[in-house]
């Protein structure tokens, strides 16, 4: 069974909304996506808590890209 949740989020770096699929079938991820106005790579962290039945979705800039 795959649980898929769509997600909207805004780009850490310019504020662009985007749209984002989650497949919460696998448990809590870490993973990395471009915004497509920017190209900036968004850091995504999400939670999946089974016994709520909810899944939490924490974004940011990529820190580690110091320029």
């Amino acid at each position: 069974m795959h649980s898929y949740t769509e997600k909207r989020v805004a780009c850490p770096h310019c504020g662009h909304t985007i749209s984002i699929t989650l497949d919460a079938s696998n448990g809590s991820q870490e993973f990395y996506d471009d915004c497509p106005a920017c190209c900036h790579a968004i850091h995504l962290n999400m939670t999946v808590n089974e016994q709520m039945d909810t899944i939490e979705l924490l974004i940011d800039a990529d820190d580690e890209q110091v320029f």
